[in-house]
């Protein structure tokens, strides 16, 4: 395969085009819900082949008898004839259109939903490690590709497989040596399909691949965090130029999918002039021979553009069909996915939670390789603005003393971990960027799975339990909040469906952010924004505070965001904070002294590690990491 240039730097060396029994079992099986639909087509084409079949005897009968003979009211039957066939014809191609529409839009809602179904399954670690543009071409482009396999290409096929059929009985009926002439051509159609299938489905890979880059970059840089990024570093222009070179190789792809599906159709076009070149030279010497008449070879050459169009359309099926089941191998792929985080098969339901937490044993080191992933796209060498990721933990760790770095770096994110939450503690994790505590509640929500060890909840390991009463059970305000856009009764309602809007007021009441609202012109309906852009830091935290507070959790995980925030804000949300808390379990990443010295348990944890545990006082006195936490950070934040 031709790998030079830039066609080389989206070809797979090792993938090779294959349309195996398998997979269009597999693709079939979408058009089972519709096969009455189909069925309706397959009648409509069948009428309409026949009528398309009566034009050219018509044309037979005019020259030959009607207007020879002078034949008047013939003449006006079959004139009137000439007008009703296309006529039906076109109410009949409406009402093809029609089912066909319903059986492509239909396949276009049963992939939609399935994919997506299937990524709501999936885990955190699939999110982070694939590109929001890259899901969203797979649930648009490939699924509108993949229903055009069977709305389009697969009705295509029987509709010129029985206009050529019979087109092919009816010219062997009027002349059997000009029809054996004219099918002459077909090895060599069938020779060229074959030839030019493999090439156009390789690239209508690449345009898919390509496409998905550029969605994802679209995607990236035009949500209101990535256009805030863009314009806050001032990287306008360098964006715009990233944006140019992936737009240019969609173009390149473009231009040669267009060019070799043009020159198959033109390479197919001259084969058929051959075929009509000898049926009208041959045909028209039988005529002067006198061996059939001039209506016959009228007929017969209006017959023979059907059947053309019939083979071209056959010779070209296995190129478009092979296009098509390209969308449908990159829809597949997402739908065979395996979730890294499952149900049990018969899982322990919690009937009443108490609230214990215990991890035994436990050691996690974030998962690497593809397994479970999405296949790596491959990318141009186009230029990009590279950014370091940070750990997870970055995000919301407290700074270090200058004067003691601490390198986090290490294969496992926790290690050993031995620890007991009791039912309605008030648990504060603390320690260095990057120590583990972030993952450390990861595990407790089961967004990921231990490496070794168990993590329990009431003495059930979390993965004998369904994920929905682990959700239910357990609440998490995030230091980043996350709201649609939509209004604030929406994004309140969202913790739980069948709230009252007494219920929704009450909560806001504990969050102290109910006043707020109802000074809004629109109260409860005023939509937030994208992200919440449209609310203040301190507002969106008390959002998700009430949010949780409807949710009505046994156990809170709570990251104490609040050093941003204003003083009064700040104190708003600590306010609420201990309403919240009050009678739960609690564990939370501790940023501020008031909440240290409230805890019935810290945890110290520093390199994947708890290394020292108790209260405020036990821990001062062992001089360690958290004495000099206290001393550097959180005696300045009290």
């Amino acid at each position: 395969m031709h790998t030079s240039g830039w066609y080389g730097i989206f070809s797979s060396t090792n993938e090779k085009p294959r349309v195996t029994w398998a997979l269009l079992k597999r693709v079939f099986r979408y058009s089972d819900p519709y096969r009455w639909h189909i069925i309706g087509m397959l009648l409509i084409i069948l009428v309409n082949t026949a009528m398309g079949l009566l034009t050219p005897l018509i044309f037979r009968t005019l020259i030959d008898q009607t207007i020879p003979q002078k034949q008047t009211s013939q003449l006006v039957l079959l004139a009137g004839a000439l007008l009703l066939i296309p006529t039906i014809s076109g109410l009949l191609n409406v009402g093809q259109r029609r089912l066909n529409s319903w059986v492509g839009e239909g396949v276009i809602f049963d992939l939609r939903v399935a994919l997506y179904a299937r990524l709501q399954r999936m885990s955190l670690r699939f999110f982070t490690n694939t590109k929001i543009g890259e899901l969203m071409s797979r649930l648009n482009n490939d699924v509108v590709g993949a229903q055009n396999a069977i709305s389009n290409t697969l009705v295509g096929i029987v509709m010129n497989l029985i206009q050529g059929a019979a087109t092919l009985v009816v010219m062997l009926s009027l002349e059997w040596r000009l029809t054996l002439i004219s099918v002459l051509i077909m090895p060599v159609l069938i020779v060229a399909a074959r030839s030019m299938a493999a090439r156009l489905r390789e690239i209508a890979r690449q345009a898919m691949d390509v496409n998905a880059q550029m969605n994802a970059m679209m995607n990236e840089t035009l949500n209101i965090s990535g256009a805030l990024l863009v314009k806050l570093f001032g990287h306008s222009n360098l964006e715009v130029q990233r944006f140019e070179a992936r737009a240019a190789h969609v173009r390149q792809v473009g231009i040669r999918r267009a060019v070799t599906g043009a020159s198959f159709f033109v390479l197919i076009g001259l084969v058929g002039s051959i075929g009509t070149a000898l049926v009208y030279g041959l045909g028209g010497y039988m005529v002067i021979q006198e061996m059939f008449t001039i209506g016959t070879i009228v007929a017969f050459g209006a017959y023979l553009s059907g059947l053309y169009g019939a083979l071209q359309g056959l010779a070209n099926a296995p190129a478009e069909f092979a296009t098509s089941v390209v969308s449908f191998e990159r829809v597949f792929e997402v739908l065979d996915l395996e979730p890294d985080i499952q149900d049990p098969a018969e899982p322990i339901r919690l009937e009443r939670v108490r609230g214990q937490i215990s991890f035994e044993g436990v050691w996690f080191k974030y998962p690497e390789g593809r397994r479970g992933l999405l296949q790596e796209v491959y990318r141009p060498n186009v230029p990009e603005l590279v950014i370091e990721e940070l750990p997870i933990e970055s995000a919301i760790a407290l700074p270090l003393p200058a004067e003691e770095p601490r390198n986090q770096a290490r294969e496992y994110a926790l290690e050993d971990i031995n620890l007991v939450i009791e039912p309605k503690q008030l648990v504060a994790l603390v320690g260095p960027s990057g120590a583990g505590k972030t993952t450390l509640t990861y595990l407790m929500l089961r967004l990921y799975d231990p490496t070794r060890g168990v993590v329990n909840l009431d003495g059930h390991d979390l993965r004998s339990l369904s994920r929905k009463d682990l959700t239910n059970a357990i609440g998490m305000v995030t230091q980043e909040t996350n709201l649609f856009h939509d209004t604030i009764r929406t994004n309140l309602l969202y913790a739980r469906l069948d709230a009252t809007q007494e219920e929704i007021e009450d909560a806001c009441r504990a969050a102290n952010i109910h006043d707020f609202i109802s000074e809004l012109p629109d109260g409860y309906d005023t939509v937030v924004g994208e992200r919440g852009y449209r609310l203040s830091g301190g507002e969106k935290q008390r959002l998700s505070i009430a949010r949780v507070i409807l949710k009505n959790p046994r156990i809170l995980v709570l990251d104490e965001a609040t050093s941003s925030l204003d003083s009064e804000s700040e104190a708003l949300i600590q306010d609420a904070l201990k309403r919240v808390m009050h009678q739960r379990t609690s564990i939370v990443i501790a940023h501020r002294l008031s909440t240290i010295l409230a805890a019935d348990l810290i945890l110290v944890i520093d390199r994947g590690r708890v290394v020292e545990q108790g209260t405020h006082a036990e821990l001062l006195e062992l001089n360690g990491l958290y004495a000099s936490l206290y001393h550097t950070q959180f005696r300045r934040s009290g």
